[in-house]
């Protein structure tokens, strides 16, 4: 099964890995943005905070609904017999 995925599974995974752990790691320490890129794009208040939040979710969700598109495609296509096989 692992051969008949194509890259584009496997990009969808890494990538609602990745914004799966940043959507975590905003929930948790929500300054990081700010530590990080030394910038205050909404002035202390949290906004932009909770608009990365809501944004990662629904890319991290977005993936991974993707992702298992991907890996049902796969799947039916390893059952299903190709031309000339019954």
């Amino acid at each position: 099964m692992k051969g008949a995925m194509r890259f584009r599974f496997w990009l969808e995974i890494g990538m609602a890995t990745i914004t799966g752990f940043l959507f975590v790691v905003t929930i948790i320490w929500r300054d990081w943005i700010e530590m990080v890129f030394h910038v205050s794009l909404d002035n202390g208040n949290g906004s932009l905070e909770w608009l990365t939040v809501v944004v990662l979710l629904a890319v991290t969700i977005t993936l991974s609904v993707l992702a298992r598109y991907e890996w049902l495609r796969a799947k039916t296509a390893m059952s299903t017999p190709g031309p000339g096989q019954a």
